[in-house]
């Protein structure tokens, strides 16, 4: 009975929290509704009895996709009100595309549920009573799915690059760090010997 209220209640959180993500009109107020349905999904995974995906949906995608999506968010210039001037000219289109994917979604699921692998299964497979969901995920993720795994991580390292781009801003005038100069200079270019008078003293044009 408490599981069971406590799933329509994550589960309506979830929902109306996935809602407010698209129709929110700050960005920044999207990003904060899109850590409440990470942190609700998760509740959902404890109740099904895996903490594991659970703990790894709060600490990669609230703890670190759902920040960079927050910093990006605070960090681009971008014009929202330019943005949202042709939305009430292209959203019959836009609902007609929504349509057409929920119903190729729907015809697949049922597809897959009638005819389909997911037909011929009975029951979830269930770990042996030695093996723990940490044990058996890691068996399959890096048996079966290891090159998937890679792909994935190189998908969000090009992501990662492509976030600092897009972050980031040369401003005239700011002295940067030069690298291949600092390594590639020699005695020449590292110092300058001055000749002073004795007992003249060092002006400051003499240090430029």
């Amino acid at each position: 009975m408490l599981q069971g209220i406590a799933f329509y209640v994550l589960a309506a959180v979830a929902v109306v929290s996935a809602l407010l993500v698209v129709t929110a009109k700050n960005p920044v107020h999207s990003v904060l509704w899109l850590i409440l349905t990470f942190f609700t999904a998760a509740g959902l995974f404890v109740l099904l009895g895996a903490e594991f995906l659970a703990m790894l949906l709060v600490v990669v995608y609230v703890g670190a996709v759902a920040v960079l999506f927050l910093f990006v968010v605070m960090m681009l210039d971008v014009d929202f009100l330019r943005l949202r001037e042709g939305f009430a000219r292209y959203l019959p289109l836009a609902v007609i595309v929504a349509g057409v994917l929920l119903a190729e979604m729907v015809m697949i699921s049922l597809a897959t549920v009638t005819g389909g692998a997911a037909a011929q299964a009975t029951a979830p497979a269930v770990a042996g009573p030695d093996a723990s969901n940490i044990e058996s995920i890691g068996r399959v993720l890096y048996t079966d799915y290891v090159y998937f795994f890679q792909a994935a991580g190189i998908v969000l390292l090009i992501a990662m690059i492509g976030a600092i781009v897009l972050t980031l801003r040369h401003k005239p005038g700011i002295k940067r760090q030069n690298v291949a100069d600092q390594v590639g200079r020699d005695a020449k270019t590292a110092m300058e010997v001055k000749s002073v008078a004795s007992g003249a003293g060092v002006t400051p044009e003499d240090l430029v």
